[in-house]
């Protein structure tokens, strides 16, 4: 994760201090790419430790296809929702904000990314969320097993026409799947990235769905390709930056997950059956997330 790394440096040193949404306040470049390669360790940030559990659980969330916080917590945590009291996600925060300024009932957050994965520009109908709109992660793995030589094997959160239904506009806009001699590689375009808190678990999220859907359909891993758009660090994530580069990377993981061959299988799996093999990550470094 030395590109990492190496981004947080350029930020630094090359960025413009700009005001953002939230207030805060970032230093920003436009325009940056990583590039990891799967097959020979996990991608996951080892000067601070991962939170893991929240990317796989995250992850099911988005590939189940649904729109509520609490089942996020369900998956994440692994509990009843009676169980679920004082529990909170990544998620919690715009659920609690701009879910109840848009009049969700509490937890929800609207047409966000596992409703356009599964569901896109689909009614968000409790009773059918699968019927109105387009299946992006059924057709992708079509594609993967009938079609993969395609330059069309596109996952898009990014959706016109339902934006102001969202809590949260995506970040992580479009990913663009390849097949070359059986390897399967993922580059992703983030239209806005939180270089310090959130960059690092979409590298993370996007290295394992290459590694589910490579699986799915037979196939083995290859690259992936972060792009980035809005590239920031916050001005309150400037100590907890310098504090990460001092610390040396390390060796990544080996990613171990289950086995298996559909999306229903897949989808049947619990978070705690994916670890990282050999991960010995250094200590946290906590920061505020701005919404």
């Amino acid at each position: 994760m030395k590109q990492y790394l190496d981004a947080l440096e350029h930020i630094l040193e090359n960025g413009e201090d700009v005001s953002d949404r939230t207030g805060v306040g970032t230093r920003s470049v436009f325009g940056y790419q990583m590039r990891f390669n799967l097959r020979d360790s996990f991608p996951a940030v080892t000067t601070k430790r991962l939170a893991w559990k929240s990317v796989v659980g995250e992850l099911l969330w988005f590939l189940e296809g649904s729109r509520d916080e609490r089942r996020l917590a369900e998956i994440t945590f692994e509990k009843d929702r009676s169980e679920l009291e004082g529990k909170n996600t990544i998620w919690t925060a715009n659920a609690n904000a701009q879910g109840k300024a848009l009049g969700y009932l509490e937890g929800q957050l609207g047409p966000v990314y596992g409703h356009q994965w599964r569901n896109f520009n689909g009614h968000m109908h409790n009773s059918a969320p699968m019927l109105s709109g387009i299946d992006q992660i059924t057709t992708i793995i079509n594609q993967l097993k009938n079609d993969p030589d395609s330059r069309r094997i596109i996952l898009s959160a990014w959706n016109p026409n339902q934006l102001a239904a969202m809590t949260l506009p995506p970040c992580h806009a479009l990913a663009q799947f390849k097949v070359t001699n059986g390897k399967l590689s993922c580059q992703l375009y983030q239209r806005s990235a939180d270089m310090f808190l959130g960059v690092p678990f979409n590298i993370a999220s996007y290295s394992l769905l290459t590694h589910m859907l490579a699986q799915i359909a037979g196939l083995e891993v290859g690259d992936f390709v972060w792009s980035g758009g809005d590239c920031h660090i916050y001005q309150n994530h400037m100590d907890q930056v310098q504090q990460q580069l001092q610390r040396t990377p390390v060796k990544g993981p080996t990613l171990h997950m289950p086995t298996f061959s559909t999306l229903d299988e897949l989808l049947s799996t619990t978070t705690s059956v994916y670890k990282l093999l050999d991960y010995d990550p250094m200590a946290s470094i906590k920061a505020p997330m701005a919404v």
